[in-house]
C-alpha cells in the first residue's frame, strides 16, 4: 500500500474493512450467490450497509443459504419463523421479497435465461474512476433497466437504487475511488469476466 493510498469506505470497524477489501467491486456469478446480494440488497433499504454486514451470517442460516429451491418453498410459518428471529432483519415486507425472489430466480431458470445471465447482461462500459464519493451516481440508465428487468421478471425490492447498488456489490461497475489501494486489483479481476 503507498502512503497515499485510501479506502473508499469501511475505515473502523474490521467486518466492514473486509467487506470493502476483498469483496465489494468483485465479480460475483452464479445463481445462487446472485440471489443472495440481490435478497441483502433489498434488506439494505433504509438501513445502514453495515447493519446487513453484520447480520448477514444470521440471514444466511435463516434462509437456508439463500438456497433458492428452499427459500421458494416458505409459506406462512417460515415466514412467522422469521419474523420472530432476533438475529435478522424483521421486516415482513423485505422477508416476503425473499420469498417471491426466490421463486421469480426459479422462474427465471425455467425460461432459459438463468439470474446471473440476466444480471450481467446489463454490465456497462467501465466508467471513469469516481474522484470522491459524491461522484459516484445513486442510479445508472443500466441499472434503472436493470430494475424494470428484475420486476417483469417478478422480482420485488429491486428499484433502480438497488440495482445500482447490486451492480457495485457484484463487480459489473467498479466504483472504489481514484487512489483507493484496492482499485486495480478489482479492476484485473473485473476484466478476466468475459
Amino acid at each position: 500500500m503507498t502512503a497515499d493510498a485510501v479506502r473508499c469506505f469501511g475505515e473502523g470497524d474490521d467486518l466492514y474493512t473486509r467487506y470493502h477489501d476483498e469483496e465489494w467491486g468483485r465479480p460475483v456469478r452464479g445463481e445462487r450467490a446472485l440471489y443472495e446480494r440481490v435478497c441483502l440488497e433489498g434488506f439494505q433499504a433504509g438501513l445502514s450497509w453495515l447493519v446487513v454486514l453484520r447480520r448477514r451470517e444470521a440471514l444466511r442460516q435463516a434462509f437456508e443459504g439463500f438456497d433458492p429451491e428452499a427459500v421458494a418453498s416458505f409459506a406462512g410459518t417460515e415466514i412467522e419463523r422469521l419474523l420472530a428471529n432476533p438475529a435478522i432483519i424483521r421486516n415482513r415486507a423485505k422477508i416476503e421479497a425473499a420469498v417471491t425472489n426466490a421463486r421469480a430466480t426459479i422462474a427465471l431458470r425455467e425460461t432459459g435465461t438463468p439470474l446471473d445471465a440476466l444480471i450481467w447482461s446489463f454490465r456497462p462500459a467501465p466508467p471513469p474512476a469516481p474522484r470522491s464519493m459524491g461522484n459516484i451516481p445513486a442510479f445508472t440508465t443500466e441499472s434503472v433497466a436493470l430494475s424494470r428487468a428484475l420486476k417483469q421478471a417478478g422480482f420485488r425490492f429491486v428499484g433502480p437504487t438497488t440495482a445500482y447498488a447490486l451492480m457495485q456489490a457484484c463487480g459489473l461497475v467498479n466504483d472504489h475511488l481514484d487512489g483507493c489501494l484496492v482499485r486495480e486489483d478489482v479492476a484485473t479481476a473485473q476484466a478476466r469476466v468475459a
